[in-house]
């Protein structure tokens, strides 16, 4: 494999730093998954077919123009516009898949096989190829992979949402993101296994099991002990006061986790006969117990505004927070000193920073989302540099 840096100088000196991704992935959890390798150093390629990414039209919001929702997920990528139907541009693109370290795809199983993009293909020139796939529900599966119909097959919806009122989907697509994190995770894995080895692998990961395996204790519940959880609105089935709880002036969330975490709760609601309460006593007993515990706790809370309590048991030592809109939560991240949004590139594109922070290898920002086809040049010459085939 050539070193990018000869034809990348502006390459992130990150931990993946000298990797090559060929992004065939498109929407979400793929370029999430491929976003966060470019932070942390890869040199990502985007592939986009003549209509573009279909998330460059999703708006509004926009920001100059362009849809928020594809610049989230974009940064530090080049990018490449290819026609598979034309003979010349699916060239490049095979001439990219037999040059990457990674290829990570989210087409329809099959799809690309008859370009001759498919993994067995790729691996003929390729053997060392960690080859993602990421489908809806698995390579055997046509259903189309979309967010909401996971959360939906997937039990997710099924507990989320009020007990009286209908299954309700996250605020968010969170199983393409949790999609992505895997995928990226498993990249990690088989570029492990082939530095050991010299043996490149492929990689499958599908919605459905990513958010089985993401409801966690939900999941658990029913593989464990076959219970079958339901809608429970704001409340957790195992855990309580866990949720948010009516102030003077607006929800506060209680994450009571203990029974010290308790009494130290009641002290400072100044309900001392809660603290002693047997039927309070220890966690279970909380949990069986939260139709006559909730009144007891409302009432005390309605003698203060949401921030005071806040601010009291905070000091206490009881976990708790007020309910923040995603403008305020930006402002708290700053407050705490995590610096929530990061600019890349010579545009200074705002975004939201990389998560993982690293004390050697931090995650670095050089490119902006590019534009369409914007750094065919660049990919061209990349790939002329490249060693012959």
């Amino acid at each position: 494999m050539t070193d990018p840096h000869e034809s990348n100088p502006d390459a992130a000196p990150g931990p993946l730093s000298g990797l090559v991704v060929a992004d065939f992935t498109r929407v979400l959890a793929g370029p999430y998954c491929t976003m966060l390798l470019a932070d942390l150093g890869a040199t990502v390629i985007k592939v986009e077919g003549p209509d573009g990414d279909e998330t460059r039209h999703w708006s509004p919001p926009a920001r100059d123009g362009e849809a928020t929702y594809y610049l989230s997920v974009n940064r530090g990528k080049r990018a490449i516009t290819l026609d598979f139907e034309r003979p010349d541009q699916l060239a490049v693109a095979r001439r990219l898949a037999a040059r990457a370290d990674v290829m990570i795809e989210n087409f329809k199983p099959g799809g690309l096989e008859r370009f001759g993009l498919g993994y067995d293909a790729v691996r003929e020139t390729n053997p060392g190829i960690v080859y993602v796939s990421i489908t809806g529900f698995g390579a055997d599966s046509s259903l189309p992979g979309y967010d909401v119909l996971a959360q939906a097959m997937s039990g997710l919806m099924s507990v989320t949402g009020d007990a009286q009122g209908p299954p309700t989907k996250a605020g968010v697509a969170i199983v393409d993101v949790v999609t992505g994190l895997h995928a990226g995770m498993g990249a990690l894995a088989a570029l492990r296994h082939r530095e050991a080895t010299g043996e490149g692998q492929r990689v499958q990961v599908d919605l459905l099991s990513s958010a089985l395996s993401a409801l966690v204790n939900q999941s658990g519940a029913y593989a464990l002990a076959g219970v079958v959880p339901q809608r429970l609105g704001n409340d957790h089935p195992s855990i309580f006061p866990y949720g948010p709880f009516p102030t003077a002036d607006g929800d506060l969330v209680l994450a009571v986790g203990n029974d010290r975490q308790f009494a130290r709760l009641c002290a400072v609601l100044e309900i001392p006969d809660a603290a002693t309460d047997a039927r309070f006593a220890r966690a279970a007993d909380r949990s069986a117990g939260r139709d006559a515990l909730r009144p007891i706790l409302e009432r005390a809370l309605a003698r203060r505004p949401a921030r005071e309590w806040e601010e009291l048991l905070v000091e206490a030592g009881v976990p708790c927070a007020r309910v923040l809109a995603i403008d305020e939560a930006f402002e708290k991240a700053r407050d705490l000193g995590l610096d929530p949004v990061v600019r890349a590139g010579d545009a200074q594109t705002p975004g939201v920073r990389h998560p993982i922070r690293l004390s050697a290898t931090p995650p670095d920002y050089p490119l902006a989302p590019p534009a369409a086809g914007a750094d065919r040049a660049w990919v061209l010459d990349f790939l002329r540099s490249a060693p012959p085939l």
